[in-house]
């Protein structure tokens, strides 16, 4: 390679992501010394992260398995979700919200947002709730890391199991500064470690309970149904030699998945959860300086932007909600502009209603949440990972400044 090719390769700027996992030493060493060790899966590595996790979040239990999605499952199934069953859930988040509940045979339904912190609205729950008061499970997602409305959902939904989809929002706070996952407002709680989330074993979740009986069929419905613990083996004769369990025996209870957590996975996990209040403050200070230099901006709003929201938030996205009729200009040449800085970008998300699949599902009869509908509309998600440098920082605010401010 020549002087000359290779200068122009270096002088090149990395691409940011909207997000990025960040890895150093301690979790490669961690990892390693697992390759090295005795046990890949269903080792020592799993149970210690399930106890740090719990203990971090304040609540008793935690089951950790293979994605946040299988997370998202097993809790809908613990929760009783069964073919004739229904559950309320948001239309902005991932499909894997609503996906859940069908896996389970059950039905999923939607209610509108909050258009500031972007979550279910009380108003539109309740109302939900009294025109389908059959709805078993109630699942609120704290959409960018922002857990508002918890107490307000949790009291709306009665008796009905509640489900935290906080895959967003480990780390996070409640209103009340209670920790997001303790358990003061859900049943269960549910956690993603995928490479974007706050805390990545590359891919993996979590789920959160303060129910033993819930803990139980969690981890049952994680490991094909299979139970182990002598005093609830049925059948004795096979089970046992005198009072004496049998080494080999277990026991297929109910059918379960194999949804288990590798201990490749639970120690990165370890390691990176030892960073996550360094990574939580990086990204709030991140979302501080692009709120500074984006409030200006015209035609742009900044949702979840208020002094009390970004102190407690686990701040996974950075969204701007952008008027582009008025600055005539469409979303994808922001995109493709900002792009050529560099810098890229995402839309989180296309609502769950608007999804074909979910269309086809209800007959494509119009679902009208218009919030929900309105926020796609405008909506860009920006560079907002804790590996980005103050001149990364500077660099996303100068090609969305020069991009949007330029506009018209």
């Amino acid at each position: 390679m020549n002087a000359d090719k290779a200068h122009r390769i270096a002088a090149v700027p990395r691409v940011l992501g909207y997000g990025r996992h960040l890895i150093d030493d301690a979790d490669i060493a961690a990892v390693v010394d697992v390759l090295r060790g005795e046990t890949l899966t269903r080792g020592p590595q799993v149970e210690r992260f399930e106890a740090v996790l719990a203990e971090r979040v304040g609540a008793r239990y935690c089951v950790a398995v293979s994605s946040g999605t299988a997370a998202l499952h097993i809790a809908c199934l613990a929760a009783g979700m069964k073919p004739g069953s229904a559950g309320l859930t948001t239309p902005l988040t991932f499909v894997a919200s609503a996906n859940a509940m069908l896996y389970c045979g059950g039905e999923a339904t939607f209610a509108d947002i909050d258009p500031d912190a972007l979550g279910l609205a009380p108003d539109a729950v309740r109302a939900a709730l009294e025109g389908r008061p059959e709805i078993a499970v109630v699942m609120p997602v704290h959409f960018a890391g922002l857990a508002r409305h918890a107490a307000a959902l949790r009291q709306l939904s009665g008796s009905r199991i509640v489900i935290e989809d906080a895959c967003h929002s480990l780390g996070g706070a409640y209103e009340d500064g209670k920790e997001v996952g303790c358990g003061a407002y859900a049943d269960m709680t549910v956690f993603s470690f995928h490479p974007v989330k706050p805390i990545t074993t590359a891919e993996g979740g979590a789920v959160m309970t303060n129910d033993p009986a819930l803990y139980r069929l969690l981890r049952l419905l994680r490991c094909h149904g299979i139970e182990r613990i002598a005093d609830r083996l049925v059948n004795r004769d096979e089970a046992f030699e005198g009072d004496a369990p049998n080494p080999w025996c277990a026991e297929q209870h109910m059918l379960g998945f194999n949804y288990r957590m590798s201990d490749l996975q639970a120690a990165l996990g370890l390691s990176q959860l030892a960073k996550l209040d360094r990574f939580r403050m990086r990204r709030r200070d991140i979302s501080r300086a692009y709120d500074a230099a984006f409030s200006a901006l015209p035609d742009v709003r900044i949702p979840q932007s208020s002094a009390a929201d970004r102190a407690r938030s686990a701040h996974h996205l950075y969204v701007l909600c952008i008027d582009f009729p008025k600055r005539s200009i469409t979303r994808k040449r922001v995109m493709e502009q900002l792009a050529a800085h560099g810098v890229g970008s995402q839309v989180h998300y296309l609502p769950v209603h608007r999804q074909p699949f979910h269309q086809v599902r209800a007959g494509f009869a119009p679902v009208q949440l218009p919030v929900a509908d309105a926020h796609y509309r405008d909506c860009l998600s920006l560079p907002l990972h804790p590996g980005l440098t103050d001149d990364e920082v500077e660099r996303v605010i100068r090609a969305v400044v020069l991009t949007i401010g330029e506009a018209c």
